[in-house]
């Protein structure tokens, strides 16, 4: 069984900028923990490099499209290029969004070079203008010589010749990077010096991955692909013969429609997260409306029925729908498994709840309904993001480890949007301050946490927790925190910021 691989470079930078509509040869890169994870041609040739701090590819690069990392839309586009080549060939095996396996189709399309050709043709249809093939006796063979193609090219290594084609090639090809450290350290430096180890030796000193390759490259060790089954086709569409021109009618029409959406999904144990809805109007090949709809549990058939009533009303009110609609299309665009969004034992939310919050998303703007939801940070306020209801959040730092100069928990209760100027003063009405050492200045006793009202006592406090942001810049912040509280009972995050004192938030 000869394999075929089907590379396609920079795949999350693709993805990113198919996603925003954007043309792929403006320079873009994708960051993980402000770490460059991958960029375009255009980057490169900037100077931006794998591994690059955030900061140093933007001075190097200033009109860079920074993306944050996002698996599910990497998968997502990537679902296109494998429905693509399964109607070329079915069997495909998914190795990661950008690189996909099969068997090699070259009898049926005259020979291997030919079948490569078609599958790049149907890739560059699609948009996907840098892809690579590689053909070879086994999957590893054939991913080095995809990788080593040209652009829209393959590269064909002939029965036989895999193990001579592989001994040529340097350590680095392999995926982990401390053993290939320590292969260069130990002087080898191409497959072919692995290769004449012992294989035990391999084994105890470099791992299972690296045997594994050791094995390829002394003519044993293919795998068999793992193909996936395609698929089905979820998307419903309902026709309208004569075509009609009012939201309220088309969306009574196409309630059937929507039950049989559920039903389908249903019968495969799914629920959908996200739905396309397209309307199409008369003598139009393009839809007239098309929106993406998120739901934060998933999608009954009334809410389907809601989202296209309000997609309608936008459109025939804005002028977007100028003649009357003759088709109707649902695609479910993400499908999880049921049991994901089951109703614990104490219940769910109120679908009322979330169809009102759906209906003022849909009248307001999808930013204008947001959540708080919870990343890392030192400040409250750093520590909260907000993401449009019903969408993932994706790009929000880590929350643990704990983060240096955080303040112990419990939680403020309230942050304020805006930190308001404060006081705290010592013996004398002397401000208090933290020092070079992260230590008071002098005993807090009465303190005032916003610009007017009545000093208070203190009756009791805690802190500093000292932090110096912008280290690296010329003039670096020096923040400390306290938590004060006042004779009142009442509980306050208090900042000494340079010198001066700001209220972050109150503990109810």
């Amino acid at each position: 069984m000869r394999v075929m691989v089907v590379w396609c470079p920079d795949w999350p930078v693709v993805a990113a900028l198919a996603d925003e509509g954007l043309p792929t040869h403006l320079p873009a890169a994708v960051f993980s923990a402000n770490i460059v994870q991958a960029g375009n041609d255009a980057a490169r040739a900037s100077g931006v490099r794998r591994g690059m701090r955030r900061r140093d590819a933007q001075s190097r690069c200033p009109e860079l499209k920074v993306y944050a990392a996002s698996p599910d839309r990497d998968t997502r586009a990537f679902e296109q290029v494998l429905a693509a080549v399964e109607e070329l060939r079915p069997g495909v095996s998914p190795l990661r969004p950008g690189l996909l396996a099969l068997r090699a189709p070259g009898r049926f399309y005259g020979g291997e070079p030919s079948a490569a050709a078609l599958v790049a043709e149907r890739l560059v249809g699609l948009g996907v203008w840098d892809c690579r093939v590689g053909v070879a006796d086994e999957l590893f063979t054939a991913e080095q010589a995809a990788r080593r193609a040209q652009r829209q090219d393959c590269r064909v290594v002939e029965p036989g010749e895999s193990v001579g084609f592989l001994r040529g090639l340097p350590v680095d090809v392999l995926e982990d990077a401390d053993a290939v450290s320590l292969l260069q350290r130990l002087g080898l430096r191409t497959l072919g010096d692995l290769g004449d180890l012992a294989a035990a030796d391999v084994r105890d000193r470099f791992g299972p991955q690296v045997a594994w390759v050791h094995r390829v490259v002394g003519g044993d060790g293919a795998v068999l692909l793992a193909t996936r089954t395609p698929p089905p086709d979820l998307a419903c569409h309902v026709d309208f013969e004569p075509p009609l021109d009012s939201a309220e009618t088309i969306s009574f029409s196409v309630r059937r429609t929507a039950d049989r959406v559920v039903d389908q999904l249903a019968r495969l144990h799914l629920v959908c997260t996200e739905v396309l809805v397209e309307a199409r109007c008369e003598g139009s090949v393009e839809p007239a409306s098309s929106r993406t709809w998120l739901h934060p549990r998933w999608f009954s058939a009334a809410d389907l029925v809601d989202r296209l009533h309000w997609q309608l009303q936008g459109g025939f009110r804005g002028g977007d729908i100028r003649s009357p609609v003759d088709r109707v299309v649902f695609t479910p665009v993400t499908v999880v498994p049921d049991a994901v969004h089951a109703d614990g034992l104490w219940g769910g939310t109120d679908e009322r709840v979330e169809r009102g919050i759906a209906r003022v998303q849909g009248m307001l703007g999808h930013e204008a309904v947001v959540r708080p939801v919870l990343q890392g940070g030192r400040a409250p306020a750093d520590r909260q993001a907000l993401v449009p209801w019903g969408e993932r959040a994706t790009g929000l730092r880590p929350t643990g480890p704990a983060w240096p100069g955080r303040i112990p928990p419990p939680a403020p209760a309230r942050v304020l949007a805006t930190p308001v100027s404060a006081a705290v003063v010592g013996v004398g009405m002397r401000t208090v301050g933290v020092d070079d050492r992260g230590a008071v200045t002098c005993e807090p006793e009465r303190f005032r946490p916003g610009p007017s009202g009545d000093w208070q006592p203190v009756a009791a406090w805690a802190g500093p927790w000292p932090v110096e942001e912008l280290w690296w810049e010329t003039n670096p912040r020096r923040v400390a925190r306290f938590q004060v509280v006042g004779v009142d009972g009442r509980a306050w995050l208090m900042t000494w910021d340079d010198g001066v004192w700001f209220t972050e938030a109150a503990y109810d």
